[in-house]
């Protein structure tokens, strides 16, 4: 398992500014469900004619200690504590934990897989969802129409918007969307107050017993299901631990009690409203009733479906935004192939992977076409998520007991909310024929790709050896002045993934002496390293004793953009003026007095070769981990090479070839086994 290597980073300070980015990237998910659970759980139950007092209050009880437990406890005061130098998620701490046991990749990678998945469907479910409140509103309903190919077209135009700002970075994202995030939480709050106090007796929902009577109770139709509807409640709470490193911990806790309490309130003030119409369930439709539209006066309607419009395409940033950390995460871990990473702000944390962009947006719009409606969506939103939770609290636990915290509290721990999100995701996975099905293959093709990059990053890893340079010195000499062989260039550059300063990997030798033999006036060995500061431009050289033998460590920021041809020609000037290399002065060129040779950069990539001696299932996942590696991009752009000169070499991944039957020769009067049986007699 590749180590994962993170500085130390800068705490994120807390300040008003970052509080507002926080309420603009992490809290549009959570912070839209007002929308549609108590929508879903009267619909569930039959509608607003089968309620009465205590199925409301019970409702009430299970979101607020619902959000309470899972959101305020598990994540906020327990998992953000689990932070690796800033960064959360569950890739973050399973790197925490992941040498107290192997198995830890399995629910590491079943969690982020799913998680992943779902950050392709809360775009999608939320945005369109939104859009159809629209038809709400009599100035529009008309333009809009019975159909659903001006709702189609407008959700596409919006989730395309929403990914092409991506590239800006989320500082910029946060500051647009933080002043309309905390609007809609201070509307949340306000309407539901409104509410409130036409009819008090709703607050005894803050009792948990009545949602623990509700479970077992007549007037619950759902039974246990209704944990279904409860759960989307909190279904952001993963993507508010994956977002920390975007804003920082300190301005996670300095807003959420803010949310909390406007979420809340809101809650209670939709079961007074409930209340209330009860009493006429006659003047309300059965299955379409949603409440948090419903309370409030005619006069704020039409301002009530913009602004929630508004927080609906901004819950699908903390998806996004998290799915960003996710991958970057992986990456670091070996559990997915290298992709580039941008970092559009001068903050570490918040990062933009254009390729994973790309594979979001079009994957969000392939879920808007295929279910054309935000009803046949919500079947599947949701579902992958509970996975995610359950894993996270495998995690957890490891995490606790890596720290010495004391049994007496891991394991109730464990306890408890295995057993609470467990029974969220069987009451979730009916869903799975209604739509379910399509998270879980989402998950199930993520799943596939970071179990095939791990299994094979281990093989790979076995086969790996490293050499002391300083044994092949003299052999690079002597193919250095062979006057034979040609000149492959007078700057050979091999970039490389291993750190250790005198050392060299067995491929790169096996690509210079057995592939096809490479003479160059030197040899360069570079490994770049991605420092914590922004624009950090650093190096050191090992020359072993040598004029034209190099190993060069480049430590540039994550600003800095990863040029090499730049950077070496500086180098190589470097080195001259320190006389520890000769002029490479150029007989013909462009430009006078040109000192600094041309250069060749070599990318390995490893093949399998049909001989090797491996298992079966080694086989196919080497074949899968190198199919998808052929998919993901060249390095020669990400180092900015693509107008240097580059070879992209294979080389075998030496893996102890199979036993084969000897020829026999046929063209001579004895074969070889009747001249071995002559010699023996």
């Amino acid at each position: 398992m590749k180590k994962l290597i993170k500085d130390k980073q800068k705490q994120i300070p807390l300040r008003f500014e970052y509080v507002l980015i926080a309420l603009g990237i992490v809290y549009g998910d959570i912070g839209t469900s007002p929308l549609y659970v108590m929508k879903a759980i009267v619909s569930g139950n039959g509608g607003l004619a089968t309620l009465d007092d205590n199925f409301i209050i019970g409702a009430l009880s299970l979101i607020i200690w619902t959000v309470t437990l899972l959101t305020t406890v598990k994540y906020v005061m327990v998992a953000m504590q689990a932070d690796n130098h800033g960064e959360g998620g569950i890739f973050s701490l399973y790197s925490l934990v992941m040498k107290r046991a192997k198995w830890l990749v399995i629910p590491a990678i079943i969690g982020g897989a799913a998680l992943l998945a779902d950050g392709v469907l809360t775009p999608a479910v939320t945005v369109t969802s939104a859009i159809e409140g629209l038809r709400g509103i009599p100035l529009l309903s008309d333009f809009i129409g019975e159909g659903q190919g001006t709702i189609l077209l407008i959700t596409i135009f919006i989730i395309s918007s929403l990914f092409l700002v991506q590239r800006s970075g989320t500082s910029l994202i946060g500051k647009a969307f933080g002043p309309i995030m905390a609007l809609w939480f201070a509307f949340l709050g306000v309407i539901g107050i409104l509410s409130i106090r036409f009819n008090p007796h709703v607050l005894l929902a803050l009792n948990p017993l009545r949602g623990i009577q509700l479970l077992f109770s007549s007037y619950n139709k759902a039974g246990f299901m209704i944990l279904g509807s409860v759960f989307l409640a909190t279904t952001g709470a993963e993507a508010l631990y994956s977002d920390m490193g975007h804003v920082g911990k300190l301005n996670i806790y300095g807003s959420w009690p803010y949310v909390k309490i406007c979420l809340i309130l809101n809650y209670l003030g939709q079961g007074a409203w409930l209340m209330q119409a009860r009493l006429h369930p006659q003047n309300y439709p059965v299955t379409e009733l949603n409440p948090f539209f419903s309370m409030m006066p005619n006069s704020l309607q039409l301002f009530a479906v913009v602004l929630s419009t508004l927080a609906a395409i901004i819950a699908s940033q903390a998806l996004i935004t998290g799915s960003f950390t996710l991958v970057s995460e992986a990456i670091h871990l070996g559990l997915m192939p290298h992709l580039q990473i941008q970092y559009p702000s001068k903050m570490k944390g918040q990062i933009y992977i254009p390729k994973v962009n790309n594979l979001l947006w079009i994957s969000c719009i392939g879920v808007v076409l295929f279910f054309k409606s935000s009803g046949r969506m919500e079947a599947a939103y949701g579902l992958a998520i509970t996975a995610t939770m359950l894993m996270t609290t495998f995690l957890l636990f490891q995490y606790l007991r890596s720290k010495n915290v004391s049994n007496i509290f891991c394991v109730p721990f464990l306890v408890f909310f295995g057993a609470l999100e467990t029974s969220f995701l069987l009451s979730s996975a009916t869903k799975f024929m209604h739509g379910g099905y399509v998270a879980v293959l989402l998950a199930l093709a993520l799943f596939t790709v970071m179990l095939t990059w791990h299994k094979g990053y281990q093989i790979e890893q076995k086969q790996s050896k490293l050499f002391p340079a300083k044994r092949f010195v003299e052999q690079l000499r002597q193919l250095r002045e062979d006057i034979t062989i040609p000149y492959t260039a007078c700057n050979l550059v091999y970039l490389t993934s291993n750190g250790n300063m005198n050392h060299l990997e067995r491929d790169v030798l096996y690509s210079i002496l057995d592939k096809r033999p490479k003479r160059a006036q030197i040899y360069w060995f570079i490994h770049i390293e991605v420092a914590d500061k922004p624009y950090t431009r650093e190096y050191r050289v090992q020359n072993f004793g040598t004029d034209f033998c190099f190993k060069v460590q480049l430590k540039l920021g994550f600003k800095v953009e990863q040029r090499i041809n730049v950077y070496m020609r500086q180098i190589i000037s470097d080195l001259m003026k320190s006389g520890e290399i000769k002029s490479q002065s150029q007989v013909y060129s462009l430009y006078d007095e040109k000192n600094v040779g041309d250069f060749m950069f070599v990318f390995i990539r490893k093949t399998l070769d049909p001989d090797s001696d491996i298992s079966g299932i080694d086989h196919a996942f080497m074949r899968l981990k190198y199919n998808i590696n052929n998919y993901t991009g060249s390095p020669v752009r990400w180092f900015g090479l693509e107008n240097a000169r580059t070879i992209e070499e294979s080389v075998p991944l030496f893996m102890k070839s199979k036993e084969t039957d000897m020829l026999t020769r046929m063209d001579n009067k004895f074969t070889y086994h009747d001249i071995r049986e002559k010699k023996n007699a």
